[in-house]
């Protein structure tokens, strides 16, 4: 019985990549960034950073300008496989494209580099720390509790109607037809423990609460040095005060 593998590039050679992301989110910390005070649009607040960090790689020549979001996938670093996501660390989750049921099984099928900010506006300034920073491989990036029970049936010796009866509990939007024809693969191809809460949709809508405030496997921590790890409670605590950002 095997394990769906990791495909393309992995973690180990992105070291270049991991270390411009911690220099990016130090520097980042240390400016405040005015033009965004008043700004509650929490699409504009994750555009600006999006920006900013690929403008940073391609002067650091990590990538090149004529390859932003060029790939089919729609991705934003086709080069590195690799795809941004920024949230607010009020409530840290964002969406992503529906491509197929097995996204959220197998993974998305790119690596993600996640960027989680607390948004502060003065009077004449706007501070925008980065409280997390990670990078999350493509085969993490499947739906936690789905692939957890995938897992737990197949080591208990559960066979494809058990599975498919799992499927089926679980919403998996497609039909149960092939749902039945999947079950039968997946008790010769193990999923990995995927790190993400996935929620059926248009889009998929991806949760982010574990990557975050948990040492995962194959998780990249990039925070910057000195920028310690989000606590669960300090997570309740800042969503209870912190002012809303709109279309996170």
């Amino acid at each position: 019985m095997s394990e769906i593998p990791a495909t393309g590039r992995g973690a180990d050679d992105l070291g270049e990549f991991f270390q411009a992301a911690r220099e990016f989110a130090r520097d980042f910390n240390a400016s405040s960034h005015n033009q965004l005070r008043g700004v509650t649009d929490g699409k504009a607040v994750g555009t600006y950073i999006e920006h900013k960090f690929r403008d940073f790689l391609a002067g650091r020549g990590i990538i090149r300008i004529e390859d932003f979001g060029s790939s089919a996938k729609g991705i934003d670093f086709p080069s590195l496989d690799t795809d941004v996501k920024v949230t607010s660390i009020r409530q840290p989750q964002s969406s992503s494209p529906f491509k197929s049921f097995k996204q959220k099984i197998e993974g998305l099928g790119y690596n993600l580099v996640l960027f989680v900010y607390e948004k502060t506006d003065t009077d004449a300034e706007c501070f925008l720390p980065l409280r997390a920073v990670r990078f999350i491989p493509k085969d993490r990036t499947a739906d936690y509790q789905t692939t957890k029970g995938i897992r737990d049936i197949i080591a208990r010796g559960g066979d494809e109607e058990d599975l498919f009866a799992f499927l089926v509990e679980r919403m998996i939007p497609v039909d149960e037809h092939t749902l039945a024809h999947y079950a039968k693969t997946l008790l010769e191809n193990t999923p990995l423990q995927g790190y993400l809460t996935i929620s059926n949709a248009l889009q998929w809508r991806l949760q982010y609460k574990k990557v975050i405030t948990k040492d995962l496997d194959g998780v990249v921590n990039l925070n910057p040095l000195g920028v310690g790890a989000l606590s669960e409670e300090l997570m309740v605590n800042q969503a209870a005060v912190d002012p809303l950002i709109e279309n996170e």
